[in-house]
């Protein structure tokens, strides 16, 4: 055997009982989550392909007798529903998050790593000390904040809490502490400004991590539907997963239950596409970050 191709456990483990055992134990553990996971996914897609009699059945098919496409039609054309605007505003939202975290947070991020900041420890500290406190408790104030400043049913009430999200700013940190200070000291030498460095240097240096942000931000602003539902009362601004609570998933909806099934099916493809496209990029991203040097 090649010394690449050994693996943590080798074909000589293999011979071992117990090692047989546990390494089984393991496998099936896993497939068992992956049961779990895959199940809900599964489950929707057959359910908005049933009749609505097949829905209601008893006891319940998981698969449908006959695939009733025609609940996709429905879903698009019937009920007045204005999934295009919802998704239009989901995009919004999500673009403006992203440019004011990376803006704001990445340059905080990066002065807290490689700028003389007065008392640089104790504002870190004070940063990152408030993902101790529980979300659920700046809910209302962060409500009264935007609604003195007019803020309501704008996009702004979204994008300026991005701009403070001290997870992404650890992530960022944790990056930026691995850049070498001596390229950016040659870059001041060379007479590149601070945010020149930043721009020309750190941000092409980061995109292992950006590319995390980018997709976790995605994941945040794609399945929220309780922030969106509190700021937003026209129904013109609801992101799409609001939307959809309040006028599908919602219990006095008109709509048929396969047609809500297959609306949340087609809600479900783009985070599900967007991250088997991309999700080496999180692990690279978060792996990176973890690691100084």
């Amino acid at each position: 055997m090649k010394q690449e191709d050994r693996g943590i456990i080798s074909s000589y483990d293999f011979k071992k009982v117990s090692v047989k055992l546990g390494y089984s134990l393991m496998v099936l553990v896993i497939v068992c989550m992956a049961i779990t996971m895959l199940y809900p996914f599964f489950n929707t897609f057959f359910s908005s392909l049933k009749t609505r009699e097949e829905f209601f059945s008893f006891p319940p098919t998981f698969f449908p007798k006959d695939w009733i496409w025609k609940n996709y039609y429905d879903a698009w054309t019937q009920f007045d529903l204005p999934l295009l605007t919802f998704l239009k505003n989901t995009i919004l939202i999500y673009v403006g998050n992203m440019v004011f975290s990376l803006l704001f947070i990445g340059l905080a991020a990066f002065a807290l790593s490689h700028l003389k900041v007065p008392f640089k420890k104790w504002v870190t500290l004070y940063f990152l000390a408030t993902l101790l406190i529980p979300p659920a408790t700046y809910i209302v104030p962060n409500f009264l904040n935007l609604k003195s400043l007019g803020l309501i049913n704008t996009y702004w009430a979204f994008w300026l809490p991005a701009a403070v999200n001290a997870y992404f700013m650890l992530l960022l940190k944790n990056f930026f502490d691995g850049i070498h200070k001596e390229i950016l000291e040659a870059a001041r030498m060379d007479g590149a400004s601070e945010f020149k460095s930043f721009t020309t240097i750190a941000v092409p240096l980061s995109l292992p991590i950006i590319g995390t942000l980018l997709l976790l931000a995605f994941s945040n602003t794609w399945n929220d539907f309780y922030w969106p539902n509190i700021v937003m009362t026209e129904k013109s601004m609801y992101p799409l997963a609001t939307g959809i609570y309040r006028y599908v998933v919602y219990p006095t909806s008109v709509i048929p239950w396969s047609v809500r099934f297959a609306i949340l099916t087609l809600a479900m493809l783009p985070p599900i596409l967007f991250f088997l496209t991309f999700q080496k990029f999180i692990i690279r991203g978060l792996s990176a970050s973890s690691v100084k040097g």
